[in-house]
């Protein structure tokens, strides 16, 4: 007889799950509290669907979850996801190693999703919301095994369950029985149109799971009101270092994005995880900016020397108009005090170095994140020291927890749906066997 598995959650690593569940043979019924599957990786990388990188190692996640990551990389990398969308017939294509549909579009890698959850039969159950998992312990089954389970235990190392629990899903209006159940209900991260609420850490910890503390990760930041920022959105190439006092405690280097009240865009982002819990602490926490990253010492000097030159009748913001954005001229000369009109020959020259010198170390003070709600994932959850390898829980070895509900976060560029992809296949296998 086929497992019956229930899978709480129908984005990205649920329904990875729920496909190879199924190809194995198992009935597989997928509950899903939005009205669609996939919603929020149908906004995933602007639309764009970024789906692993071909840059692929454990060093790409958190501290506490790189030793994990190494094994279960191991089990189901890159490669196995780009075989895996193959199967689902979407083309793949590489941009500077990201990895992204051929089509460009989200919409079409949920769609496959759908296709093949509906080829194999899954059923999918919308607008109902799990509220808990009960456990029923079963009598020990001492039936011989079939020919699947011993070519499994032989040929995959798989384990049969000795205790036989059983389960029953209770939603908000009905219960479920099941063999087997996945947890893969995401975190607090996504828009309120994903009603991405972190159910899923009240199920885990009735089931005796501890819950490290959750931040907002891959997020950007609110500026302090005191901060000029540009009247219009502006993105430029820059290095930026996260200060507390005198120490950096992280720099990135790429794409910035200034918005009217805050910084973004993706090396604000990759640091955000370990910036947000800072500022939630209420420590001062200020984002030092050079916005001539691709200048060394002497590069930055020659280039004074020969602005210098131009020190004449034209005005200040004439004069800096050619040297960077406009916008970012803008706050400079706020910061430093100073007409735009003033007349280059009536500005001292240690005054204008000390204006070029700005725009390699330009402060801001941030004040928060911008939350939960754009924030792409959520830091800390359900402990890995719960889990088990092939992803169940210690000591419920029918209940799987899977994606974003982990202790696992990586940086941009992939990684998170590399894991939501790598914990729903290893869960949705072994569920099956």
């Amino acid at each position: 007889m086929s497992k019956k598995i229930i899978i709480a959650g129908g984005g990205a690593a649920g329904m990875c799950a729920a496909i190879y569940a199924a190809r194995n043979g198992a009935d597989v019924t997928i509950i899903e509290k939005n009205s669609q599957l996939g919603k929020k990786l149908s906004m995933t990388g602007n639309g764009r669907c970024n789906l692993s990188n071909l840059d692929m190692n454990e060093k790409m996640y958190n501290l506490s979850a790189e030793k994990r990551m190494k094994e279960w990389l191991s089990v189901y990398g890159v490669l196995d996801v780009i075989n895996f969308f193959k199967s689902l017939g979407i083309v793949i294509k590489s941009e500077e190693r990201y990895l992204y549909p051929v089509s460009g579009q989200a919409s079409t890698v949920v769609s496959a999703f759908e296709s093949e959850i509906k080829r194999l039969g899954v059923k999918v159950i919308y607008g109902e919301q799990v509220k808990s998992v009960k456990v029923h312990e079963m009598e020990p089954d001492n039936k011989a095994l079939d020919a699947k389970q011993i070519e499994a235990v032989l040929t995959r190392g798989a384990k049969i369950d000795p205790n036989r629990e059983k389960y029953t899903v209770v939603t908000n209006m009905n219960s479920y029985e099941a063999d087997k159940v996945i947890l893969a209900t995401g975190s607090l991260s996504g828009a309120k149109s994903t009603m991405s609420t972190g159910d899923g850490y009240y199920i885990c910890k009735q089931l005796g799971m501890t819950i490290k503390d959750t931040h907002p990760a891959l997020v950007g930041f609110k500026c302090d009101e005191s901060e000029t920022m540009p009247t219009n959105g502006v993105r430029c190439t820059a290095e930026i270092s996260f200060m507390l006092g005198v120490e950096a405690l992280a720099t990135e280097f790429g794409e910035l994005q200034f918005t009217k009240d805050g910084i973004s865009g993706i090396p604000v982002m990759q640091a955000s995880g370990k910036i947000v819990k800072f500022l939630e602490e209420g420590k001062p926490i200020y984002v030092s900016i050079n916005f001539f990253p691709d200048y060394d010492d002497d590069d930055f000097l020659a280039l004074e020397k020969e602005m210098l030159r131009l020190r004449d009748d034209r005005s200040l913001k004439d004069f800096l108009n050619g040297f960077y954005n406009s916008n970012i001229n803008d706050m400079v000369i706020a910061r430093m005090k100073m007409g735009a009109s003033m007349k280059m020959k009536n500005i001292s020259e240690s005054m204008v170095l000390s204006i070029f010198d700005s725009y390699r170390n330009y402060k801001i003070k941030l004040s928060e994140s911008y939350g939960y709600q754009q924030a792409q994932v959520t830091s800390g959850g359900v402990s890995l020291g719960d889990i088990k390898d092939d992803m169940t829980v210690n000591g419920h070895n029918g209940i799987f927890v899977i994606g974003e509900l982990l202790d696992v976060d990586g940086r941009c560029g992939g990684y998170n749906l590399q894991w939501a992809f790598t914990s729903g296949s290893i869960a949705g296998t072994v569920a099956s066997l």
